[in-house]
């Protein structure tokens, strides 16, 4: 689907206006050690690609999306959060045992909080523009 997404990486599409979705990234890239996840905003061309190929209606799912090119599938809402959570460092991959709550409890907080994270986190004129050491883990 990507070429630019290598097949052993995830890819995590997120708001790039959001200040609460900047600062997860900006987290997941901290306790990112080997390097495995790659981002791009939901609203560049990579990110569109993908949203296209899946028929994802963003308005419906306003969420962040985890793109694995290895079994050409993608994640959302807490799912997408949880799997990001269990490849990250110690004591954040502990997370992922909140994968045995049903689906439907996990996304019910999941959508609180994205209803929200505007009012409660703010929001940018523009996409964030990351750092010239972290440019090589962005796409567009």
């Amino acid at each position: 689907m990507n070429s630019k997404v290598p097949k052993h990486k995830n890819l995590i599409l997120f708001d790039g206006v959001c200040n609460l979705c900047n600062s997860s990234v900006l987290y997941v890239i901290k306790r990112d050690k080997k390097s495995k996840f790659m981002f791009a905003p939901l609203q560049s061309e990579t990110g569109k690609k993908i949203i296209e190929k899946f028929n994802t209606d963003t308005a419906l799912i306003d969420s962040i999306i985890l793109y694995n090119p290895a079994k050409n599938s993608i994640n959302y809402k807490s799912r997408a959060a949880l799997k990001i959570a269990a490849k990250l460092s110690f004591p954040t991959n502990i997370l992922a045992i909140f994968l045995i709550v049903p689906n439907f409890i996990r996304n019910w907080v999941y959508d609180f909080i994205a209803k929200n994270r505007y009012k409660w986190y703010g929001k940018k004129d523009a996409c964030m523009i990351p750092t010239p050491e972290l440019k090589s883990r962005f796409l567009d």
